[in-house]
């Protein structure tokens, strides 16, 4: 933290940040681009499909949930591009969890959507 950025002001820098980090990554980053658009189509249908307030933040929530690792994922791929643009089985590693990690948030995603349309449309 910056010297004399405490209370609300390190919150109003601090949302800063984090607003130009989002616009960074819808900007820069493909595969966060086609997440949200999946986001902006499904959150609506959250409401739908959820029978009550769990349903529906189980529902937006994977969908958020995949948002919140491709950004962690975006920033570990930043930062290994940084370092340096020759091959190391280190930064090849990285690259490769952050990935899985985008992969397993999709899957629960997916398995969050599924049984629960499978319950309202076929249960």
């Amino acid at each position: 933290m910056k010297p004399g950025h405490t209370g609300w002001r390190h919150l109003v820098h601090s949302t800063r940040y984090s607003l130009m980090g989002l616009r960074a990554a819808f900007r820069h980053e493909e595969a966060f681009r086609q997440e949200v658009a999946i986001c902006v189509l499904l959150l609506p249908l959250a409401a739908w499909i959820g029978d009550g307030p769990v349903e529906w933040i189980l529902l937006a929530g994977s969908c958020l949930l995949v948002l919140v690792v491709e950004l962690v994922n975006s920033a570990i791929e930043c930062v290994v591009d940084r370092i340096g643009p020759e091959r190391h089985e280190l930064s090849g590693r990285a690259k490769d969890i952050g990935s899985a990690a985008v992969m397993m948030a999709l899957f629960i995603a997916g398995l969050t959507w599924g049984l629960l349309a499978w319950e309202k449309f076929l249960g």
